[in-house]
């Protein structure tokens, strides 16, 4: 599936040379005007595979609202003084924000993808006390709310390798206590980059890489590395970003009604779409800078909907031009953008 993009390509060339091979052997005109007519009919075949890659097709989209939970407002906000950001996202007497963990099931075709699957229950009441978790249907029981079994999810995009977006596919037998695919019928799409990153991680990231959530994955055979941006399928394409931490995927989903965006940890909230709101954890924010300032401007262009994954207050948005920038425009539920 990574290779999607590049095999287009190499098919364009290997078409093209043989017919510059079958022009060195036309002596008449009625052998020209033939390979002409291949070369056309390649050119429009190209065109046809580049186009399908972008063909806007009709799918199922469900919301997952696993869970909610409370964290330090200024390790969400970093540099920005929490007299500014406090303005456009509320804390309480203890710095707390409330924040979402949702997941996005897209059906298209013959395909059930989901979109990251959450902390998961592998860890002790120690690690979550740390996040206040409050609410949520669950993954297992959102999923059951729409209709869908385990069995039914055949692929899983996991955006990152932190321990909010990827604990939920992996659990511990009870009754021999190996590790065992929450959903059996299901492939992991992980982007190279992420998972080596994840596996030798820094100092500064380590605690969010945890291994029982991550090294089953592959003992069990079931991850398929991204190397390059592409379509896994058609209309759900995969975006590559490196400021949060490296490799992280960012779906579009070229739904009928217009491009949804699950921004991930790119954008956490409305509030970060302000371009210094950059979160403490990102190992690399100048690059988030960078990245957030090009990605606004072609999702205004394109008019792109957000889906936020962790904003307590907003699921979805658009994008407008003002004096001060690009700012969210209208706030909804992906139910309004469903129709």
């Amino acid at each position: 599936m990574a290779i999607k993009c590049t095999l287009i390509a190499i098919v364009e060339v290997a078409l093209l040379l043989q017919v510059l091979q079958l022009s060195k052997i036309c002596e008449t005109g009625v052998e020209w005007m033939l390979a002409i007519i291949i070369y056309r009919c390649i050119l429009t075949n190209s065109l046809f595979l580049r186009t399908n890659k972008l063909k806007i097709i009709t799918m199922k989209l469900s919301p997952i609202n696993i869970t909610n939970f409370k964290i330090d407002g200024g390790a969400m906000f970093g540099v920005v003084p929490k007299v500014l950001w406090q303005r456009v996202y509320p804390a309480n007497a203890a710095n707390l924000c409330s924040w979402s963990l949702r997941s996005l099931v897209v059906e298209a075709g013959n395909r059930v993808i989901l979109i990251d699957d959450g902390f998961g229950d592998k860890q002790d009441a120690k690690f979550f006390s740390h996040f206040h978790l409050f609410g949520g249907d669950g993954l297992l029981g959102g999923l059951s709310k729409l209709g869908y079994d385990p069995s039914d999810i055949t692929d899983i995009v996991l955006t990152h390798l932190h321990y909010d977006h990827c604990g939920g596919g992996i659990r511990v037998n009870q009754n021999n206590g190996n590790y065992e695919a929450v959903f059996p019928n299901a492939k992991f799409h992980i982007s190279r980059a992420q998972w080596e990153w994840a596996i030798n991680p820094n100092a500064r990231e380590a605690d969010s890489f945890l291994e029982e959530n991550i090294l089953p994955m592959q003992e069990l055979g079931l991850v398929n590395f991204i190397d390059d941006e592409c379509f896994i399928t058609e209309g759900v394409e995969l975006r590559i970003f490196n400021g949060h931490t490296k490799g992280q995927i960012i779906p579009i989903v070229h739904h009928q009604n217009g491009g949804l965006v699950f921004v991930a940890d790119l954008f956490p909230s409305t509030a970060h779409i302000l371009l210094p709101y950059i979160m403490s954890y990102d190992v690399e924010p100048m690059i988030t800078l960078q990245e957030k300032a090009d990605f606004l401007e072609e999702s205004l262009a394109k008019g792109f909907t957000f889906f936020f994954q962790h904003d307590f207050y907003t699921e979805c948005c658009t994008l407008q031009r003002t004096q001060k920038g690009i700012r969210a425009d209208r706030l909804f539920s992906l139910d309004e953008f469903l129709g």
